[in-house]
């Protein structure tokens, strides 16, 4: 009880009504509210209107709520930052603003961190003829398939390494095709681009990729021609030429990889784990930031295909 009482000493001025008020609150079992007030010199209506909860206050609870909720309804949901919450809350038709978004997830613990960026793994082949670089850092396409990305990252595992390749379609994000191997030779390229093409009966693309011996070698080029695709490449020692794929191998691996100990999973395990990220999550559930209203790749893809009809 003594530290309840250090306020006395501070000059009635200098203490704020909400101290005092939590004080009567504390000790109105011992003495009526109607005294402590008179003696405190607040107002006794004061303190009652105090104990209401405000309509903000409750508004952000049920923001809280709402978050919570948001956050639990795919396992992966756990690594939304504020902008993803915030476009998840609108999907829902929750008026609100970013800044308070912002207040309730940093008030209660919900802020995360930064994202790592993994390096570039492929190697420039000197001695082949390079492609131009068609899009110049520009990553948006007003179409589905008019645009694709790709590149290849590692991952540890405990019987060796795992090499991932997908095709990102810069419309709307989406992981168009993949391929996943034990090793980093064209065939996995060949094998993600020719999937993503069977998938989506698309051609004449472009497709860009860094400047490794994968994707200039001979046997690369001609399945780029047997689909009619043009062929794209960043500059020697460019990685921001092709960012957006950059970004996509930083999301799965904060989101998903650093999460697990890779080191002691089965390649085959983490491919599950991978292809299972990619296609029911990532695809699919995931608050996706770059497309309008934050709608994951395959909803968005499905309004434009309907507004287009």
């Amino acid at each position: 009880m003594k530290g309840s009482f250090s306020f006395f000493r501070q000059r009635p001025e200098e203490v704020k009504p909400a101290k005092l008020y939590g004080f009567i609150k504390a000790y109105k079992n011992r003495w009526s509210v109607k005294e402590m007030c008179k003696v405190l010199s607040v107002s006794e209506s004061g303190y009652y209107r105090h104990l209401q909860p405000s309509k903000g206050s409750g508004r952000r609870e049920h923001l809280l709520v709402e978050i919570k909720r948001i956050l639990g309804e795919y396992p992966d949901n756990h690594n939304y930052g504020i902008n993803r919450i915030y476009l998840a809350l609108q999907q829902r038709g929750e008026k609100t603003s970013y800044a308070t978004v912002y207040r309730i997830m940093r008030e209660n613990n919900l802020v995360k961190k930064a994202k790592r960026h993994p390096n570039g793994i492929t190697r420039e082949d000197a001695a082949v003829q390079k492609a131009e670089n068609l899009i110049q850092q520009d990553f948006t396409a007003k179409a589905p398939n008019k645009k694709w990305l790709t590149d290849i990252t590692e991952v540890p595992c405990y019987d060796g390494k795992l090499y991932i390749a997908p095709i990102l379609d810069c419309f709307d994000g989406k992981i168009v095709g993949l391929a996943m191997d034990d090793n980093m030779r064209k065939e996995l390229c060949i094998q993600a681009f020719e999937s993503a093409c069977r998938h989506t009966g698309a051609r004449s693309m472009i497709l860009h990729s860094d400047r490794g011996s994968q994707f200039t070698s001979g046997d690369f080029r001609d399945i780029l021609s047997k689909y009619q695709a043009h062929q794209s490449m960043s500059g020697t020692g460019r990685c921001y030429d092709n960012a957006r794929m950059e970004s996509f191998f930083a999301t799965l691996k904060k989101e998903k990889l650093y999460q697990i100990n890779t080191r002691l999973l089965t390649i085959r395990q983490v491919k599950t784990i991978v292809f299972r990220y990619i296609f029911i999550y990532y695809n699919q559930q995931r608050v996706y930031s770059s497309n309008p209203g934050g709608y994951p790749p395959d909803c968005f893809r499905k309004m434009h295909f309907r507004n287009a009809a």
